[in-house]
């Protein structure tokens, strides 16, 4: 079983190790061009989805509610990157 610091730990670890993937194909491959900014903003993204999952975890009481609050915050993530990354919705967020 693992304790509250140890959940913790590796909510805020996970966006490292997703940032750690485009950094090798950075590094390794021509196809993969991402800039600093590029990190940055995703970085920004992943850790404040994870800030506000550990949030939702040590302030909502009830199981359900923990649940749904996550997904709709990984939605949101997911929309937010794919705007981004492709401009989906066409909007000036994306810098269409």
């Amino acid at each position: 079983m693992m304790t509250q610091k140890q959940k913790t730990l590796t909510i805020y670890a996970l966006p490292l190790a997703l940032l750690s993937i485009p950094l090798a194909g950075n590094l390794f491959s021509k196809e993969v061009n991402w800039s600093a900014s590029d990190f940055l903003i995703a970085g920004a993204l992943l850790f404040a989805a994870a800030f506000l999952i550990n949030l939702v975890r040590n302030k909502i009481k009830k199981q359900s509610y923990k649940v749904l609050i996550c997904i709709f915050i990984l939605l949101a993530l997911a929309l937010i990157w794919a705007e981004l990354a492709v401009g989906i919705f066409g909007s000036p967020f994306a810098g269409s």
